[in-house]
């Protein structure tokens, strides 16, 4: 057991909350019980899971989308109704980290997912992703390869950049508005979660390799990366929910 408020002040301390502007607030989002025995992390916040994690014991859940959003209206409508009433009823503390969690150098979604990918990371590529080279240039099927094995997802591929990929930047989640940044900096292939509509047309007019795994799929990482530290540090079982979706 340890207190609620110690492991949310590790969590901050340990993503450097303070660095990033945000889209909403990151930490604890919602309050429940003062005293955690276990925690359960996912992707992203929503009535099932809220269900779902109480029913695992657990009394704090961590998140990578939360609750609470810049662009959403200050209403309490009947879908974040349903879902405080979850967190209410089972006492569940909520607490999400965003950018903070994609940028972190060793537990970030980024550089957990470049890694499984086989990159060796050498440098930030739009403040919050990673950039680096692969120590044997691979193809483009043979991304396609590593890629459907590290998201476990058939990826969006638009080859339209050289057949030799050696060097790639990596932005999980909606990151193809980086692609023409990418290209700027050299990159053979940006990989990401999900494409916009001009995506496919920037890629072939840049020349430049394109590849998104979902949004999902590509930001897993990094929550049960954040649970495992903060089980490790209080000595706290956890548990990842699979709530599995095809965007």
């Amino acid at each position: 057991m340890a207190p609620r408020d110690e492991i949310i002040a590790f969590a901050d301390e340990l993503l450097d909350i303070g660095s990033f502007r945000d889209y909403g607030p990151m930490g604890m989002q919602v309050v429940g019980a003062g005293e955690v025995t276990k925690v359960a992390c996912a992707v992203s916040a929503s009535r099932e899971l809220f269900v779902r994690a109480g029913a695992t014991g657990a009394q704090l859940v961590v998140v990578h989308h939360g609750l609470l959003w810049d662009r959403e209206p200050r209403v309490i409508d009947a879908r974040m109704k349903g879902r405080l009433r979850a967190l209410f009823d089972a006492d569940l503390t909520l607490a999400a980290y965003h950018l903070a969690l994609d940028a972190h150098p060793e537990i970030g979604n980024n550089v957990l997912l470049a890694r499984k990918l086989g990159l060796t990371v050498d440098r930030s590529f739009a403040a919050i992703g990673v950039g680096g080279g692969f120590a044997d240039p691979t193809t483009v099927p043979g991304l396609v390869v590593l890629v459907r094995r590290a998201a476990d997802r058939e990826p969006l591929v638009f080859a339209d950049g050289p057949e030799r990929i050696e060097r790639a930047a990596v932005v999980t989640g909606g990151g193809a508005r980086y692609l023409v940044d990418a290209a700027a900096e050299g990159y053979d292939v940006l990989i990401t979660g999900e494409a916009d509509e001009p995506t496919m047309m920037t890629a072939r007019e840049l020349g430049i390799n394109f590849v998104a795994a979902g949004h999902y799929a590509t930001e897993r990482l990094g929550v049960q990366a954040l649970a495992g530290r903060i089980g490790e540090r209080f000595d706290l079982e956890w548990e990842f929910v699979e709530l599995e979706n095809p965007v």
